[in-house]
């Protein structure tokens, strides 16, 4: 059990990794539509021999005095084991389209992570010193394996699904985004003060700062101005009008999808179009939630608002292509239009009121 003991694992372990390697490399790519694919149910029963063997493993770490031939021989059978895994992870892929291939990819990657930590660290505590060590961490790297083979059993199986989730994960973030902005609040107008009111706001303003910030001074620059909480009105109008489209969008695709029992490639690239631009309007949520804090950034409102207006007819395009336009579904999109054009109203109320604050600051010199 000493140091040459040790480095012969890790030579063995660094072969066997570079194997595994190489082979999840072929995930990369899509195997041959002519191919037969290999069902889900084939590669989750897979996974269970793969938690099973990391059970054994496990077990081999903390079971006492470790030959270096019995650990060889556990870690020839193991990463066999994830080696078949991995080809059927890879076969059943055939038809897959890119969502549900970025879904296998990640989900595969989680239990190969989760394996090669089992043995780089439980070989990195070989040693007979080290056997307390081992029987605490070993357990937890196998409770890792676990999990990563568990969560297998919550991945989508099929294209449709695949996309049906992406989608609702757009709705997720969108509806986060829309929480944050209704927290947004407008200050305080100086115009409703008195003169008496104003000028003992700016003694207890500057008395404040002589004691220090506080939390509450900490938040007076998130509050809007009366333009701009016009403006993060009109915006928070065209986020619920998002989460709207969203919504009929995924209810039309379902309905669609029941009429028949089959998704043709043609009717998968139309689904995974409509997905990246369903998710390009996400992009721009993120983008126009950040512009409304103080100071506003006018121009890239308009550019989020524009951009989501593209994403928008684009979409409708799309999912006419499949006569799928619901009555709902157009209606959300007429009300997210109009949401728009309001924002575009208030851009340019704004804007108005902008340069007017700039003239008044001008001094002429003589």
């Amino acid at each position: 059990m000493g140091k040459p003991d040790k480095e012969r694992l890790i030579r063995t372990l660094n072969s066997h990794l570079n194997t595994i390697h190489e082979t999840f490399q072929m995930l990369d790519q899509n195997p041959s539509s002519s191919l037969e694919k290999v069902s889900w149910d084939d590669v989750l029963k897979m996974s269970d021999q793969v938690y099973k063997q990391a059970t054994v493993a496990g077990m081999v770490w903390t079971g006492g005095r470790l030959e270096v031939t019995e650990i060889e021989e556990n870690m020839a059978s193991y990463f066999n084991m994830l080696q078949g895994f991995l080809l059927v992870s890879h076969g059943s892929k055939v038809g897959a389209g890119p969502t549900l291939s970025s879904v296998i990819h990640a989900s595969v990657k989680q239990v190969i992570d989760s394996s090669s930590k089992l043995w780089k660290e439980s070989i990195s505590l070989y040693g007979p010193r080290d056997s307390k060590d081992q029987n605490q961490v070993v357990p937890q790297l196998v409770g890792a394996v676990w999990e990563a083979c568990s969560a297998l059993k919550k991945a989508p199986s099929t294209n449709v699904t695949a996309i049906g989730r992406a989608l609702i994960q757009v709705g997720v973030s969108v509806k986060d985004v829309l929480r944050e902005m209704k927290e947004l609040k407008q200050g305080p107008s100086d115009l409703d003060d008195a003169p008496e009111e104003s000028s003992n706001k700016v003694d207890s303003s500057l008395h404040s700062q002589d004691e220090g910030n506080t939390s509450d001074d900490a938040d007076i620059g998130d509050d809007l101005s009366a333009e701009e909480m016009r403006v993060a009105q009109s915006a928070i109008s065209i986020i619920s009008s998002i989460l709207k489209v969203i919504k009929e969008l995924i209810r039309s695709i379902t309905s669609l999808l029941k009429l028949e029992n089959e998704t043709n490639e043609s009717k998968l690239a139309t689904l995974e179009n409509l997905l990246r631009l369903c998710q390009g309007i996400g992009v721009q949520v993120d983008e126009l939630g950040a512009c409304l804090y103080p100071p506003q950034e006018v121009p890239a409102i308009k550019e989020a608002s524009e951009k989501i207006s593209s994403f928008l007819d684009n979409m409708q395009a799309e999912l006419g292509s499949l006569n799928g336009n619901s009555e709902g579904f157009l209606q959300a999109c007429n009300n997210l239009r109009n949401s728009l054009k309001q924002l575009e109203i208030e851009l340019g109320g704004f804007a108005d009121s902008d340069l007017e604050s700039r003239m008044q600051n001008v001094t002429l010199n003589d």
